[in-house]
């Protein structure tokens, strides 16, 4: 099994998307000749011509309105925004049209077979244009499948589901492991479901939560509590909409605690739904109160990025916490 970073993986399921199918079309700022500004679409252009790979004007908001047309007509574009805190001007298009086009016409017409590629989280010193994780605003929208894989396998067949999915999925690349994250991923075509998270780490006693990028970090704050004797198990959620209840609940139950983590700021981040759920069907087995370990309240920093950021030790704070409780 040849390996991998986690661009090659997304470059390699785009490349099997697109040969698979003609109506799959790929296009957005500079991904063309330039291969995007991380290049992800490397040689797709050169390989399916301009019809197919094609660069759009700066304009978020068209880029997504182009997009709800073309697959309200029957393709299936993948459209890359290149920085997920550029996401906001289409937000309207997103939230508005994307989102609700089989509701409002009683599935005489939808936008299924679109997919939205965008690279978000911190770690590369971006500062505050270019640091954010915005999946919480659109978590808030019925319509709509949130993705977010951890490595470079999940990226692939995560991406690969997302394309052929019959929903709008937004796929949030977490660019800090773009290179970073390297390992064995099938040259062949294989699908990943999505609404399913994966238990990485099976333990007894602090259940510890987390998506994307935020799983790296987990695991070095696992293999500390680890050393104090305190058993974790560890969920990677994979999907924020729909997210797997179920398998969430089913850990709590087990341990009694849940630690939960995301690069988003606290307040309205993610992690507040995910513990209302739990605490609801869990109150009576729980032993400690959920903890919610986050990025800040106040924009993203450049030169303070390392505070900022919920690292390893802010996490292995939580998890002795919550089982000292």
């Amino acid at each position: 099994m040849p390996t991998m970073n986690m661009l090659q993986a997304i470059n390699s399921a785009l490349d099997i998307a697109m040969a698979e199918d003609d109506k799959v079309l790929c296009f957005g700022e500079d991904v063309g000749v330039f291969g995007g500004v991380f290049r992800a679409t490397s040689h797709l252009q050169e390989k399916y011509g301009r019809a197919r790979c094609f660069n759009t004007p700066l304009v978020e908001q068209g880029i997504i309105g182009f997009a709800n047309g073309l697959a309200a007509q029957g393709s299936v574009p993948v459209a890359e925004i290149q920085f997920a805190d550029y996401i906001f001007p289409a937000f309207d298009q997103i939230v508005n049209e994307t989102a609700k086009f089989r509701y409002r016409s009683g599935d005489l017409f939808n936008v299924g077979g679109l997919t939205i590629r965008a690279p978000y989280g911190g770690g590369i010193a971006g500062g505050l244009y270019h640091s954010q994780s915005p999946e919480a605003y659109f978590a808030h929208t019925p319509g709509l499948k949130v993705v977010v894989p951890r490595n470079a396998y999940q990226a692939k067949g995560l991406l690969l589901a997302a394309i052929r999915d019959p929903d709008p999925v937004l796929f949030f690349e977490p660019k800090r492991l773009y290179r970073a994250s390297i390992g064995e991923v099938p040259e062949a075509d294989y699908q990943l479901p999505i609404g399913e998270a994966e238990v990485t780490r099976e333990g007894t006693d602090v259940t510890v939560l987390g998506w994307g990028a935020q799983m790296e970090v987990i695991e070095r704050a696992v293999e500390l509590a680890e050393k104090e004797g305190i058993s974790c198990e560890v969920i990677d959620l994979r999907s924020i909409l729909p997210w797997d209840e179920d398998s969430v609940v089913e850990s709590v139950l087990k341990t009694g605690r849940l630690v939960i983590t995301h690069e988003a700021p606290l307040t309205g981040g993610f992690a507040g739904e995910i513990a209302a759920t739990v605490q609801e069907r869990c109150f009576l087995y729980l032993e400690s109160p959920i903890a919610r370990v986050a990025s800040l309240d106040t924009p993203f920093p450049l030169t303070l990025e390392k505070e900022y950021l919920p690292d390893h030790l802010k996490i292995f704070e939580a998890i002795k916490a919550s089982a000292a409780f």
